[in-house]
């Protein structure tokens, strides 16, 4: 009775019954040199393709977050940049809203140009930082930088031509800030550029 219970353990543990004929997969299989060779070639050519691919793919991400570091570094002050936009217009304002050939009072004149040269200071640090002006009076209207906000008849105009500029557009090295709201010529001649291309 104790050797029946002996064998139902083995057997219920999962060891081999003393007759097991089974054998490994190596075994009894005869491989050649060649062949084995074969094998070990062909496992190191797709490690290797796998240690290339591994690399390249680190490649990419390092070039990846490169160019988004670089952007967020060049970019970081467009925030910053937005909220001085308003106080720089409204020294413009206040610039424009004397004539400096109106001024009698030497206080007055000492005044306006405290504020124009703290505007020229401010748009230097603006140019140091990569935020430029637009203001694109006589030019071309350009719908990536402009915002038409009406039109006038200007027959002495080509038509699509920015014929005033209620405020200026702010670029950020390359990146619009805030677009420049003109008003634009419409009914004049037509422009240079479509009269070459009606002629081509």
């Amino acid at each position: 009775m104790i050797d029946d219970k002996d064998e139902a353990a083995i057997a219920a543990a999962g060891a081999p019954p003393a007759n097991d004929t089974t054998e490994l997969p190596d075994e009894g299989v005869e491989t050649t040199p060649d062949q084995r060779l074969a094998t070990v070639e062909a496992e190191l050519a797709e490690a290797k393709d796998r240690l290339l691919r591994a690399l390249a793919e680190a490649e990419n991400t390092r070039r990846r977050f490169q160019r988004e570091r670089e952007d967020t570094l060049k970019y970081a002050i467009s925030g910053f940049a937005k909220e001085l936009l308003s106080p720089v217009d409204n020294l413009r304002r206040a610039l424009e809203s004397l004539p400096e050939s109106e001024v009698q009072d030497q206080r007055v004149r000492s005044l306006l140009e405290g504020i124009a040269a703290t505007e020229r200071e401010l748009l230097g640090a603006f140019e140091r930082n990569g935020l430029r002006r637009i203001d694109p009076k006589g030019e071309r209207f350009d719908h990536n930088f402009h915002q038409a906000i009406f039109e006038a008849e200007r027959p002495d105009m080509p038509a699509g031509t920015v014929v005033e500029v209620l405020q200026p557009g702010y670029v950020l090295h390359d990146r619009l800030l805030r677009p420049a709201m003109v008003g634009v010529a419409k009914g004049g001649a037509k422009p240079v550029a479509e009269d070459n291309e009606s002629a081509a």
